[in-house]
């Protein structure tokens, strides 16, 4: 199903309109044909795409004049005016108008006027100063959808690696005791069904990631493999779910070893994003799964430091967009009743 065919627009917010959020949320709509993206919808506040960009914007009220102004012009949700706007400088009214596009986001998706979600970059210090007491976006996209935080789980998706931290914003030192036998059962079933329902692979292959050098070498680097790991894939083995290793990282990345998985469980944060950003800097896409709804996000932050310069690259808010319409296209030929 060709993008451009789906029905139902994207749902995008705008972050932080401070940040590179309102910039590379229109130059994604520029560049809507070189990249064959599917209509959707930016929201926010609309002072904050035409203080850094001058092409033509479409205020809708509704998803069906989404579809009918997206040829011609962005469609922008216009929520709220955040105040006045200088790029690079955060304030409270902005932080605000973050938390309402995200809330807005989230109800458009949920109800199914919006194909999927597209979530820009927040500042949490700026959220945290007005009263926001989650850790990130996640957590609090999970809570509206009636999800523990524990059950949405973060993959890095490319063209050729995904990945999933299994542990993710914690110390280095706290990893070997938070890794347990159940949380990499947990995890890999949540990868297993996001790989089926939104990208199609019916029968993934995983692959997880030793902690120590050389998978703990039999126990003479350390036992964790044996302990924890080793468990935990024989009882996914009995699932009837198709689970290596555990396997030395050190070679886990190479091309003739990844490429046999459809993603990679890691023990800790840089064990996965350090060589996905390597491979995929440019073109990665944050993904939760484990939501009732497809949620997609760029892969930096606000970037404050270049807000309003023309320097921010919109590539990471373009693949997110397009892997959210061919994750909710994927998931929607999954739950279509069999003929």
């Amino acid at each position: 199903m060709p993008m451009r065919d789906y029905r139902r627009p994207i749902a995008v917010t705008m972050g932080d309109p401070a940040g590179v959020g309102p910039e590379v949320t229109a130059r994604a709509w520029a560049a809507r044909r070189d990249h064959d993206l599917p209509p959707f919808v930016a929201i926010g506040d609309i002072a904050a795409i035409e203080a850094v960009w001058d092409g033509p914007v479409a205020r809708v009220g509704d998803m069906d004049e989404v579809g009918r102004t997206f040829a011609g012009a962005l469609p922008v949700w216009h929520l709220e005016n955040s105040g006045p706007l200088t790029p690079g400088s955060p304030t409270a009214a902005g932080a605000t108008c973050a938390l309402h596009a995200l809330e807005t986001g989230i109800g458009l998706t949920r109800n199914q006027a919006s194909a999927a979600l597209v979530t820009g970059s927040v500042s949490k210090h700026a959220l945290h100063g007005i009263g926001y007491t989650h850790p990130g976006q996640t957590e609090f996209i999970a809570e509206r959808c009636g999800v523990t935080a524990t059950n949405a789980v973060m993959m890095l998706a490319g063209p050729s690696l995904r990945v999933v931290p299994l542990t993710v914003h914690i110390p280095l030192a706290e990893v070997p005791e938070r890794l347990t036998s159940d949380l990499i059962v947990a995890k890999a079933r949540i990868v297993a069904r996001g790989l089926r329902r939104d990208f199609g692979i019916e029968t993934p292959r995983i692959a997880l990631a030793g902690l120590n050098p050389h998978a703990g070498e039999s126990g003479q680097l350390g036992d964790e493999e044996i302990r924890i790991m080793q468990p935990a894939v024989a009882q996914l083995a009995d699932e009837g779910l198709i689970v290596d290793g555990p396997l030395a990282a050190d070679a886990l990345f190479a091309p003739a070893i990844r490429d046999r998985y459809d993603a990679l469980l890691c023990c800790y944060h840089d064990q996965a994003l350090a060589p996905f950003k390597a491979l995929h800097f440019h073109d990665g896409v944050n993904l939760t799964l484990g939501l009732p709804i497809i949620r997609t996000s760029p892969d930096h932050g606000t970037a404050f430091n270049i807000a309003g310069t023309g320097q921010a690259d919109p590539g990471p808010t373009i693949a997110a967009i397009a892997m959210a319409a061919r994750m909710a296209a994927a998931r929607e030929r999954h739950c279509a009743p069999a003929k």
